[in-house]
């Protein structure tokens, strides 16, 4: 339908827990087409509604493979298994465009959802979509990767994001 504004770091929508959807109508198959349209553009990989101002539990992703792209959408997420193994690979956000920082996430993950048709769905990554499927459920949480970073990278970052063009503030 619309590839839709993205939302910044400091604005309160990021930041606060988004609900649970419970209405599987039209608006939400607008919202998951203009979030599957939203994150196809070069350099993006997964995208929360939150992101794009929509205070509900979906997120879109589409991430390079070795045979082309994987794309796809997950409403009401849960992470409901994480690898012991991990990846500490530079790591950045929409949200706070610009910056990359090196982030620990599992090198394996499984997120369980529903679909459109309020039917089960199962998605399992490793390496870059484990990351993404991380990333965006914990746009849902309100979090954003920078609360992942060592205190030092913490800082660093706030201070970078504060001294940008784009950084929202109320």
């Amino acid at each position: 339908m619309a590839v839709r504004d993205i939302r910044y770091f400091g604005d309160p929508v990021l930041m606060s827990r988004a609900d649970p959807v419970t209405r599987f109508d039209r608006n939400l198959e607008a919202l998951i087409s203009d979030l599957l349209d939203t994150v196809k553009p070069d350099g993006r990989a997964g995208l929360a509604a939150p992101q794009i101002g929509v205070g509900l539990r979906a997120f879109s992703y589409d991430v390079p493979t070795e045979d082309g792209r994987l794309t796809g959408y997950v409403i009401n997420p849960e992470i409901v298994e994480l690898s012991e193994e991990t990846q500490d690979d530079g790591e950045g956000c929409l949200s706070v465009p610009g910056l990359w920082y090196p982030t620990v996430r599992a090198q394996e993950a499984v997120v369980r959802g529903v679909d459109l048709r309020n039917e089960p769905v199962v998605v399992r990554g490793t390496g870059l979509l484990a990351r993404c499927l991380q990333h965006e459920t914990d746009h849902l949480d309100g979090k954003l990767y920078l609360s992942r970073l060592t205190p030092e990278l913490r800082r660093k970052a706030l201070r970078a994001a504060r001294e940008s063009e784009w950084f929202w503030a109320s």
